[in-house]
This record gives structure tokens, C-alpha cells and sequence, in this order.
């Protein structure tokens, strides 16, 4: 497992692996499905832009299969960054997503002036759950019933770690 930046090439990988309703259930709606092409450009396109690069593809001989990606805080959460991701379901269950999360956190606290990044699972994901206890996170908060998708109430777990 490698994490690398995103490319045009990668758009095949990226809604064969994307485009399905079991990873999309546990995402906010901004991680749309269906998945398709052009959702796919666009996200790639928006990947690629920035330096240092804050959202990466996980690779597996250097096919994507999955996104882990840092979103920097600002005003008085400067300090924080908010880490997002997402794993193709044949390659759940491998520890691969706990290496992709202790990577991109050194590669955060090497790269911006953070000392907190802080992940929000749906408190039904039980693997985003371990994968992150595993990485070092603690779990912080739990709010019940605060997140709404298709029709349906969660809890929002809130997991950090810090520098």
C-alpha cells in the first residue's frame, strides 16, 4: 500500500472502486452515488491542484484504490485538520486503511503547522472505527443522532489525534 497523487490515469480505478452504495452510505453526501465519470474528473482535477498535495490516492501496485485526504481548518480551528477517506470494498478488512491513516498523519504534521487532525465517523462504521483506534486515535465525543442521510438519523463519533 502506497499513497501517491492523484492523476487523470487513475479516473478508470477511481469510479470502477467508487461507484458503489456501501462506501457511499457511510460518506456525506458530498461522495455522491452513483459515481460516475464525470464526478470523477472533477474530483480528480480538484486532487491535483495545491502544494503540498492534502488529498491522495491509495494505491495497491500502483492502482487506486481508495482516498485519504486532510482538510485544513481555518479562523480559531487553524490548527486542526479534518481527515476524510474512503477504501474499494474488496480490499476492506486488510489493515490497509490503518497504514493509508498513520501515513497521511505524519505526512500532515510534517507538512502544516496543525497539531490536531480529527476524523467523524457514522457511529454504524465499525471498521473506520477500528482502522482509526488502530492508527492512535481516541475517541473524543460521541453525538447522538446529529448526522441525517437518505432519510435516516446517525451518531457522529468524533476520533483525534495530536502532533
Amino acid at each position: 500500500m502506497k499513497l501517491r497523487n492523484w492523476s487523470l490515469e487513475d479516473l478508470e480505478s477511481l469510479v470502477k472502486y467508487a461507484n458503489n452504495p456501501n462506501i457511499a452510505v457511510n460518506l456525506t453526501n458530498g461522495f455522491p452515488h452513483p459515481y460516475t465519470e464525470e464526478v470523477g474528473r472533477g474530483f480528480i482535477k480538484m486532487a491535483m491542484k495545491g502544494t503540498p498535495k492534502n488529498i491522495l490516492a491509495i494505491t495497491v501496485d500502483n492502482e487506486a484504490i481508495g482516498g485519504i485526504g486532510l482538510h485544513l481548518q481555518d479562523d480559531i480551528s487553524c490548527k486542526n485538520a479534518e481527515i476524510g477517506y474512503w477504501l474499494a470494498e474488496p480490499f476492506w478488512g486488510k489493515g490497509i486503511m490503518t497504514k493509508a491513516i498513520v501515513k497521511i498523519v505524519e505526512y500532515g504534521f510534517q507538512n502544516w503547522d496543525i497539531n490536531r487532525i480529527y476524523a467523524r465517523p457514522f457511529g454504524t462504521n465499525i471498521g473506520s472505527q477500528r482502522a482509526l483506534e488502530k492508527a492512535g486515535f481516541t475517541l473524543e465525543a460521541r453525538f447522538e443522532q446529529t448526522l441525517f442521510k437518505d432519510g435516516i438519523y446517525y451518531d457522529e463519533l468524533v476520533y483525534a489525534i495530536r502532533k
